[in-house]
């Protein structure tokens, strides 16, 4: 496929002061000369924070790198990875369509983005929101078809799952990635036949599933208050305003120099090299209130793998150097109306029992210990939730403001709370007796 750079370009790129430094750390983690190593991480960076990778993101990577303009453009172009226009402000679909998926039904799934999102790839819907692109193998052949919206699997797909995914991400919901026929991973859809052993034991999801859902990270939004965000995502020229979640640069005169010790970090002068090749220095617009880098924290077991996928998620200055600690459940009622009624809660679960609220679509092992920190172990509790106390818990879930209201939790704990059963607990196989 000819890759080419879009036609309507922006004037400038400039990357947001958190954005800079984290690429600036990047760089010295290779020796001396060897500046171009970080050029992919990098370029992945600067299409977090724009949506797409623009001829002067493009250049202003090149120049920070000391490389020639069209190598940094041979990288861009030559990874399916790598956005050369606009895309959907909330997901860019990518179909694969090589062997396994094409024979396994890829053309149908193509058919419904053509039906749904647009007539020709890389052409947004009508409201801006999704995109789609069919690319090649993407390595999921035992679970074709398959599609990767964001940084995501979906996997063993049908015409009409892919249609339900589209409708929940225009929603502004975020489906659980993973196989979407019931199967763990890519064991047959029978079940397994060996290496059985363990199996009641393990996770709710397969591994990068359930790392996702954890860490709530799965596709880029750009809204900040509907999913949490690992990385700013700001809209760019091409897409109207940036969200409050990200930081809006400006340029303005070069920094000083400073002098980085050779010995600390295997690269002298690194700042003053660069501003010498005419990198704009970043600082925060007066409309935008300044953000810091605060590292996640992962669930035990899950460091090393969380280290390794970098996440970092923004955070307001004043909230990032000293987090709040999630309320207890004999706390009082919070002090404002925008801070709601607080629910009755419980010390401990009814005859030492809680109800498994992983269940419930949007709550993951992390989400469930936090409820029953304030106090939440059974569905009738959640279910019982008036407006003014979804507000109340909304407020008190720290990072993950917003996810009672967005996944439904109230209406599907009635359900659950009378025996029932969700689509989400039916496709999951939690509703299931343990």
């Amino acid at each position: 496929m000819l890759r080419r750079l879009y036609h309507d370009q922006p004037d400038t790129f400039a990357f947001t002061e958190a954005n800079l430094a984290w690429a600036e750390a990047q760089v010295t983690k290779y020796p001396e000369g060897r500046q171009a190593s970080a050029v992919i991480p990098i370029l992945w960076r600067a299409q977090e924070q724009e949506g797409w990778l623009s001829r002067p993101a493009i250049e202003y990577v090149a120049d920070m790198l000391g490389m020639a303009h069209i190598r940094v453009l041979e990288v861009a172009s030559f990874y399916f990875m790598f956005q050369l226009q606009p895309v959907g402000s909330v997901a860019n679909i990518q179909i694969c369509g090589t062997t396994s998926c094409m024979i396994c039904g890829a053309e149908d799934l193509i058919g419904v983005c053509r039906d749904k999102i647009a007539p020709k790839p890389h052409e947004l819907s009508a409201d801006g929101k999704l995109s789609w692109e069919e690319v090649e193998c993407l390595g999921a052949c035992a679970n074709a078809p398959m599609a990767q919206i964001g940084k995501d699997y979906y996997e063993d797909l049908t015409a009409e799952r892919l249609a339900e995914i589209i409708d929940e991400l225009a929603a502004g919901k975020v489906p659980v990635p993973g196989p979407q026929n019931g199967r763990y991973t890519s064991e047959p859809r029978s079940g397994l036949t060996s290496l059985a052993e363990g199996v009641d034991d393990r996770p709710r999801y397969n591994a990068s599933v359930q790392l996702a859902t954890d860490l709530g990270d799965t596709i880029r939004r750009i809204d900040g208050s509907e999913a949490e965000l690992r990385a700013p995502w700001q809209q760019g020229a091409n897409h109207g305003d940036a969200p409050a979640s990200a930081v809006r640069v400006k340029a303005k005169e070069p920094r000083p120099t400073r002098d980085v010790p050779a010995d600390e970090t295997g690269i002298d002068n690194r700042e003053s090299r660069a501003t010498s090749k005419g990198r704009p220095e970043a600082e925060p617009s007066p409309e935008r209130a300044p953000f810091a880098m605060k590292p996640s924290t992962p669930l035990a077991g899950e460091a090393d793998l969380a280290a390794r996928r970098g996440n970092w998620r923004y955070e307001p200055a004043s909230t990032a150097t000293a987090p709040k600690t999630p309320a207890t459940a004999d706390e009082g009622a919070a002090a404002t109306p925008e801070q709601g009624a607080k629910p009755q809660t419980l010390d401990a679960p009814r005859d030492g029992t809680a109800d498994d609220l992983k269940k419930i679509k949007g709550i993951g092992p992390k989400l469930e210990q936090l409820c029953n920190a304030l106090g939440f172990y059974h569905f009738d509790q959640i279910a019982a939730w008036t407006e003014a106390e979804v507000a109340w818990v909304d407020h008190n879930l720290e990072g993950f403001k917003g996810r009672v209201t967005r996944d439904e939790w109230v209406a599907q704990a009635r359900i659950l709370a009378e025996g029932g059963e969700t689509e989400f607990s039916a496709r999951t196989g939690t509703s299931e007796t343990d």
